[in-house]
């Protein structure tokens, strides 16, 4: 009515009131009437707004990816955007007479592209596509140190690059790639779990070797004990038969000595008791045989008698033509002999 409106602002919008071309007022979340034909109002929104972005790249291995992800950014200079971008209002808070407002949220997207293509050409294809999280931190960092936003009146509270994605041909490359290293590391794993059995089999017949090369060690050191202990053994018996020995030889020499002494007393014995015999039989060696039958007859045996005449007459056989001995006497005789018996 006559030219007057009311505006009413929230919080989060910053509104710079012009009246004849000089700042009467501004300030967040005012709320005033204006004569409309001598005001300029702008409206900055300075809350938090969330961006998508999406765009294509270049890797250093020149394949192309597409780069995808979200900024979230706030205006921290109002007045420095309001000077840079038109967001002068009709009627409303939120009805702005260009698009400028639009624009901001462009040239912070181009900035992100600036940076994140510095970063995605020091990269190769496979190593871009796997390492989203590093570049969004070396992009925001780019954009602090670079001071770009400072200039644009905003600051960046987060960047998150969601997902850098080759081309559907280069995908199923690295993908093919990726299955066949899979499939490599695979049969790897499967010739190191082979190869890991093999070794430790191997390890186990060592130890049962080993084992077995200390057994057959221990039991050649009980034989060589053994053999010494049954060396010892026999020595020490061959000591004792060779003492054995000694005492028999000295047994059989004493032994030999006194057969010896006892021989030599026998013969001693034997020549006294022949010397006494010589000395007693000298004196009938001397006397005539005759004699000597004679006397033998003189002892009145008859068959002495009858044998000495036989011996007499067998001396004088030649002599004798014809002899007759009866048989009554020589049943005598035997009557004689065995009546002896």
């Amino acid at each position: 009515m006559f030219g007057f409106r009311y505006l009413k602002t929230n919080p989060t919008q910053f509104v710079l009131h012009y009246q004849k071309g000089k700042l009467k007022q501004s300030g967040k979340g005012l709320s005033f009437f204006y004569f409309k034909r001598s005001s300029s109002i702008s409206v900055v929104p300075i809350s938090s707004k969330d961006t998508s972005f999406i765009f294509n790249e270049i890797t250093a291995d020149f394949q192309p990816v597409t780069v995808q992800g979200q900024v979230t950014y706030r205006i921290t200079e109002p007045e420095m955007v309001a000077s840079l971008l038109d967001y002068t209002i009709k009627d409303r808070s939120n009805q702005y007479i260009s698009d400028d407002p639009e624009k901001l949220e462009q040239r912070i997207v181009n900035l992100l592209q600036v940076h994140t293509r510095t970063e995605i050409q020091k990269r190769s294809l496979k190593d871009a596509v796997q390492v989203s999280d590093e570049v969004s931190l070396a992009v925001r960092k780019l954009l602090t140190d670079s001071g770009d936003l400072e200039k644009l009146g905003v600051e960046i509270q987060t960047l998150a690059i969601s997902a850098i994605k080759p081309t559907p041909e280069m995908a199923r490359a690295l993908e093919a790639e990726a299955r066949e290293d899979l499939l490599k590391k695979a049969d790897d794993a499967i010739y190191e779990r082979r190869n890991a059995a093999v070794d430790q089999e191997r390890r186990i017949k060592e130890n049962e070797l080993q084992t077995e090369i200390k057994l057959e060690e221990k039991q050649r050191q009980i034989r060589e004990t053994k053999a010494e202990a049954n060396l010892a053994i026999e020595m020490k018996e061959q000591k004792i038969r060779e003492a054995k020995l000694q005492g028999q030889v000295k047994l059989e020499t004493e032994r030999k000595l006194l057969v010896a002494t006892k021989a030599e007393n026998a013969r001693a014995e034997a020549d006294a008791q022949a010397y006494a015999l010589e000395a007693t039989l000298r004196p009938l060696a001397e006397l005539d045989s005759s004699l000597i039958q004679a006397l033998a007859i003189q002892t009145g045996e008859p068959r002495l008698a009858v044998s000495m005449a036989i011996k007499e007459l067998a001396k004088n056989a030649s002599k004798i033509g014809q002899l007759n001995i009866s048989p009554d006497l020589l049943e005598s005789l035997m009557e004689e002999k065995q009546k002896k018996r």
